[in-house]
This record gives structure tokens, sequence and C-alpha cells, in this order.
């Protein structure tokens, strides 16, 4: 009987225990908006032959959750380097380029705990590109850069949370880039992070 009621006794702590993290996991993950802002970084083929540039961001996002795991993503960024182009007549060896990008597409919550979080999300969407804005009017062909222009982008990444608070968090998203300048595919790789904001409940 005594060995009857102490196992009764820690299955009533586990049970409340397992109230406890319910909870917690609700009060997280029923917010039914999560927007992000923060900053990026990738590495980027600004023309065929060139060497990969360092690509410096900004990102901001807006998540609709409809259940605590899935969800639509909205996601705006604007992308900024210095492209190496090599010795040339022209004396223009480093000129600034920048891309801006807008993508939408599904995310889903793969684990969830009150702490952390890890997602999935592919997005797919529009690039414009500004390759010779910076050429002293000699043009991006001419260095050997993208031309000018818009075309598709798409980015698959893996994203890890860690939340401050239910509603304040902070997130890391390595991920793969891809983007169709000059008639071609350009696979880049790099990384998002900043904080999270969650609002409004399911």
């Amino acid at each position: 009987q005594n060995n009857q009621g102490f196992q009764s006794v820690q299955e009533r702590i586990r049970a409340r225990r397992e109230q406890r993290r319910a909870q917690a996991i609700r009060d997280v993950y029923s917010h039914r908006y999560e927007a992000n802002v923060g900053m990026g970084y990738l590495r980027f083929v600004p023309g065929s032959g060139l060497q990969r540039t360092t690509y410096y961001s900004w990102n901001v996002g807006l998540t609709r959750y409809y259940s605590q795991r899935l969800g639509v993503t909205a996601d705006v960024r604007g992308n900024y380097g210095t492209a190496f182009v090599g010795l040339n007549p022209y004396n223009v060896t480093r000129p600034a380029v920048s891309t801006y990008t807008g993508m939408i597409g599904p995310t889903y919550r793969f684990y969830m705990l009150p702490k952390y979080s890890v997602s999935g999300r592919v997005l797919g969407g529009y690039a414009h590109g500004n390759f010779s804005g910076d050429t002293n009017g000699f043009g991006a062909k001419t260095l050997g850069l993208w031309p000018d222009g818009s075309t598709f982008a798409a980015s698959a990444a893996v994203i890890g949370e860690y939340n401050l608070s239910p509603g304040l968090g902070l997130r890391l998203a390595p991920e793969y880039f891809f983007t169709g300048f000059g008639s071609t595919i350009q696979a880049s790789r790099g990384f998002t992070a900043g904080f999270v904001f969650r609002f409004g409940k399911q």
C-alpha cells in the first residue's frame, strides 16, 4: 500500500510537470503573428567568372501562424557588397553591388520547448539586382558583372530560436539562397539573425 501510494504521488507530480510544460509551450507558440527583424550574411557570385563577394543584409519578416506549428512567412531583405572585378583599363576594381528580394512561403516548427524551437522554412519570390550603379558609366557587362534586372529568388532555411520571454526571442537561420541573374543560377550560402516579436493569440 505504501509503495502504491508513493507511485501515485510520483504520477501526480509528473502530471503536474507535464501540465506546466504544456502551458508554457502554449504561452509561447499560440501567438498568431511573429515578426522578425535583423541582419544577414551571404556569399554571392556577382558575375560569371568572378569570385564570391560577401553580402551584408538587413532582413524583415512577418509570419502568420495557423496553428502552433504551421505558418506562412513574408520576407523582405536588402543585400549589399563590394565585388572584386580584377584589374582593368577602366580603373574600376571594386564596385558596390546590391540586390533586393521579396519572398513568401511556408514555415513549420518541427521541435518546440518553452525555451527553444527548431523550424524549417521554404520561400520563393522576386529579386532585383543593381550591379552597374558604381561602374562609372562603363556598365556591368564590361566588368563581368550580372546585368541589372529582376529574376526569381528562393530560400531554404533551418531556423533556431531561443525564447527570452513568451513574446520575445532570438533567431539564427542558416540558409541556402538561390537567384537567377544572367540566365544562370546562383547558389549562395549564408544566414540571417535577429530578434523575434510575437503578438496576437490564436
